[in-house]
């Protein structure tokens, strides 16, 4: 299966995961601005609140995304924890899961790559999923293959999926809001998190 490696990746991401015997993350695309890559979705107190790493990189110097930097310019780490804090410390298992992805927030991170791999290898600790990987060591072509969902790492073209509703902390405020990032699954459903990603698997 092939996908992107993205910043605490949205729940379709997850569900592809769980159908893969052999997951690999593509590393040797040309990086591309507006996707998941270094950007994700939570559900905060005034509505869906994007939180964006910032990446040293210009469309004149085309880069893959292995070598994306991230920009040390911008307090980002501890504008996302404060983002998180604000937006879940009334859910259910925001508390349980927080400190176990405090190394995000508290490490200096010099390529997008690694932040996303350690993003993954983190929420696979909490959910206790065992997925090995491989990241990709030239570009693949797309060819229609059904174990490509490399697509997903587009936040444009947003694909809506009719996966089961649980409850968010602002519903009421807000409405329901699809496919945020894992985090806001895990921290409004904890240890059933799991569970209700496989049940999604036939609607993805």
């Amino acid at each position: 299966m092939l996908l992107h490696p993205t910043y605490f990746p949205n729940i379709a991401h997850f569900v592809a995961i769980l159908t893969s015997d052999n997951l690999v993350f593509e590393v040797c695309d040309n990086y591309q601005k507006q996707t998941y890559r270094n950007r994700s979705e939570i559900y905060g107190a005034n509505g869906k609140l994007v939180l964006s790493v910032p990446v040293s990189y210009t469309q004149k110097l085309r880069q893959q995304s292995k070598d994306v930097q991230i920009s040390s310019t911008d307090n980002w780490q501890l504008q996302h924890l404060k983002s998180l804090d604000s937006a879940y410390r009334m859910s259910p298992f925001y508390e349980f899961y927080i400190d176990d992805l405090m190394p995000i927030f508290e490490t200096q991170f010099k390529y997008l790559l690694d932040l996303n791999l350690k993003c993954f290898e983190l929420i696979s600790e909490a959910l206790e999923l065992n997925k090995s990987y491989t990241l990709s060591e030239e570009f693949i072509v797309p060819d229609n293959s059904s174990n490509d969902y490399r697509h997903l790492v587009n936040a444009k073209k947003h694909t809506n999926f009719q996966f089961n509703k649980y409850t968010q902390v602002f519903m009421d405020k807000h409405g329901y809001f699809p496919n945020l990032s894992i985090l806001d699954l895990l921290f409004n459903e904890g240890p059933n998190t799991l569970n209700y990603l496989e049940a999604q698997i036939p609607k993805l």
